[in-house]
């Protein structure tokens, strides 16, 4: 079954599937499979280079082009105008798609300037070639400094958060705005199941710490968009984030984790 929740007024599903490091014909059928058994929400980038790959994973899927939300970001060196242009015609023929539901500034570095970068994205918004915009990577000021620019309301943005390394002051500014907080790395590279706090709550439950984890991130509003390649484990993430339920005391516990990891610092 299909995941009808969402996140934030632009209505961003909160289960999507994490595209980086998938490749080849085995990364396409990953894609294909998590489709077909409900992900509605696909996510890559121009920096994976595997746009191609994701494409042919969508147009393998018995599911309509438009019950899809479809992600992709805009790489640092790509963020001059005429660039954002270009580079998204790209990504959308690799994706094989007329339209993107959803379009990032990867990072708010290199190229990229917000009076320029984000006029190219209000002018493919306008054009009817994205649905949405978002920002990935920012910190609360650029958040700032990019509404003063753009037309087009935030709708998403993604940022590395899970138990080992928490935002709480972005998660406050998507609450302020009504966007879509997503969630990349949630599992911590798999780290999670080397955390005691986050053990402790998944045998209470009788559940896994990558479960956990998912269930602790939906807690806080966020969307999440874990990678998985193996059918198992496409759906033991599907399930968990739709599913597991834990209580204040739950949260609190795996919100008091000292240890701070940020995988993918600038």
């Amino acid at each position: 079954m299909e995941d009808q929740s969402t996140v934030g007024a632009a209505g961003v599903p909160a289960v999507g599937l994490g595209t980086m490091g998938l490749d080849g014909d085995a990364g396409a059928r990953s894609v294909t499979d998590a489709i077909e058994m409900g992900y509605r929400h696909v996510d890559t980038a121009q920096i994976y280079e595997n746009e191609s790959v994701v494409g042919r994973g969508i147009a393998a899927a018995d599911v309509p082009r438009e019950e899809l939300f479809v992600a992709t970001k805009v790489w640092a060196d790509n963020l001059a105008y005429d660039d954002v242009l270009e580079s998204t015609a790209e990504s959308m023929a690799k994706l094989g798609v007329e339209y993107l539901d959803l379009l990032y500034v990867h990072r708010p570095i290199d190229t990229y300037d917000p009076e320029t970068t984000l006029a190219a994205f209000d002018h493919l918004r306008e054009e009817g070639q994205i649905r949405h915009v978002g920002v990935s990577n920012f910190e609360a000021d650029e958040l700032d400094t990019a509404r003063a620019h753009l037309d087009a309301p935030i709708a998403a943005h993604q940022m590395e958060y899970h138990p080992l390394f928490t935002r709480p002051e972005l998660l406050a500014d998507a609450r302020d705005h009504d966007y879509a907080p997503v969630a990349y790395s949630p599992l911590a590279g798999g780290l999670v199941t080397e955390v005691d706090d986050v053990v402790a709550v998944a045998e209470r439950h009788d559940a896994t710490p990558q479960a956990v984890s998912l269930a602790w991130l939906r807690a806080k509003g966020c969307a999440v968009i874990p990678k998985a390649s193996s059918a198992k484990h496409l759906r033991s993430n599907f399930e968990a984030a739709r599913t597991l339920e834990l209580d204040a005391d739950d949260v609190a516990r795996i919100d008091g984790i000292e240890r701070e990891r940020e995988l993918f610092p600038e």
